[in-house]
């Protein structure tokens, strides 16, 4: 018997099987490499101080690996799916989210006993996933699915034609934007109270922010962005000042030096000892494996405040070098963004994009005391497993929509 014929690629096929951005890639690389090694460094004394759990000095980087691995995979796998796909995944994404973000309350949910706050699930073998993680993607798939059919042109009469006071106000409606705005709202408004009832401030900021990068990229006018900016500040403002998980933070973050040594306040503790981390790496650091911090002065030094470490250990320049590479991935992210064959992957790249470079940013900030202390982590560095894994796999993403930009016509 003959050879059986090879099936011919499917046009969707042949799309998700070009060549994928290298720049792009090698850049997320390198950044989960060095992120792999600075955990190692900064858990290796947390994981031994553990003497009920009897961790080895390597735990946390051990588990860290096997997500990064899994989370390759991932990334891998999502970079070969047609990015289209993901039209009608976002409706799954959307509805997964809302589940996620009610069972934190319900009893898998925890948190509240250590942080003041319920934002995680458990999820057997896997530990622990916070569905705002989820929420941040699926928002953005969301969005952008729907804003890429978005049709910018006015509703057209024919010549001649009576026009109601119905259409008449649907027109002015449509003119001015705020008719196609309702679904996003009534979306982001439902997200953001599911997650400030857990509390999780930081999460809803970055939530907001991805999708308003979305919003603002596809075109919506840019005096909504003004009055939707303003309207976000003073319910920030308002929440930072009556929640006490938040007022607390804010009153530490005005002056955390007085707040710890003169009035006592062990809330003011974790900022001091970061700004102690940061200011002793000084131009060249300690040195790789020296931080004196991590010997259980800093808390959290694995997980939110590791960029602190990585200060202590590498000094300025190292820690310089890791922004720029950061810098270098969001540069690339943006320039995929806007050679993408079509509307949808250019409005999805820049919502991951901008969505990262919103973390790195808020991250840096937390631990230079520029903002007050928030729960969010540093991408590739912090510890957690399923959020490295949701993080490559929306590299992945990107690096799908890299596949089909069209090639350069030749002259």
């Amino acid at each position: 018997m003959g050879k059986k014929p090879k099936r011919d690629l499917t046009r969707s096929e042949q799309l998700a099987r070009g060549p994928m951005d290298l720049t792009f890639l090698m850049l997320v690389c390198m950044l989960l490499g060095i992120g792999l090694i600075m955990l190692l460094s900064s858990s290796s004394i947390a994981a031994q101080y553990d003497k009920a759990a009897k961790y080895t000095a390597t735990h946390y980087f051990t588990n860290q690996l096997i997500f990064g691995m899994a989370g390759l995979a991932i990334m891998y796998l999502a970079s070969r799916i047609n990015y289209q796909s993901y039209r009608i995944l976002s409706i799954v994404a959307m509805v997964a989210a809302y589940v996620l973000l009610v069972l934190v309350f319900s009893p898998i949910g925890y948190g509240k006993a250590t942080t003041g706050a319920q934002r995680w699930i458990h999820v057997g073998p896997l530990g622990s996933l916070q569905p705002s993680e989820v929420a941040k993607v699926a928002v953005i798939l969301y969005f952008s699915a729907r804003l890429s059919k978005r049709n910018d042109g006015e509703i057209k009469y024919p010549k001649g034609r009576l026009i109601s006071p119905l259409e008449e106000i649907r027109g002015l409606s449509r003119k001015f934007g705020f008719s196609e705005l309702i679904p996003y709202i009534l979306v982001l408004g439902s997200v953001a109270v599911l997650m400030l009832l857990e509390p999780h401030v930081s999460g809803t900021i970055l939530v907001f922010i991805g999708a308003a990068a979305v919003l603002f990229a596809s075109g919506i006018k840019m005096y909504w962005f003004v009055g939707g900016g303003a309207v976000a500040a003073i319910g920030m403002w308002f929440v930072m000042n009556t929640m006490a998980h938040s007022s607390a933070r804010l009153a530490v973050w005005k002056d955390p030096w007085t707040a710890y040594y003169v009035d006592g306040n062990d809330k003011a503790y974790q900022i001091v000892q970061s700004l102690m981390a940061v200011g002793s790496g000084g131009l060249m650091g300690r040195g790789f494996g020296q931080s004196i911090q991590k010997y259980n002065y800093l808390p959290e030094e694995q997980n939110d405040f590791i960029f602190a470490i990585v200060c202590e250990e590498l000094g300025l320049i190292g820690a310089s070098l890791i922004i720029l590479l950061f810098i270098l991935l969001i540069l690339r992210g943006y320039w995929i963004a806007l050679h993408a064959r079509d509307r949808f992957g250019s409005l999805v790249t820049v919502g991951i994009i901008t969505l990262l470079a919103a973390q790195v940013f808020l991250n840096i900030a937390v631990i230079t005391n520029l903002i007050p202390t928030t729960g969010i982590s540093l991408p590739f560095f912090s510890y957690g497993g399923t959020a490295l894994i949701i993080q490559l796999g929306e590299m992945g993403i990107i690096l799908g929509v890299s596949r089909q930009i069209p090639a350069p016509s030749q002259g």
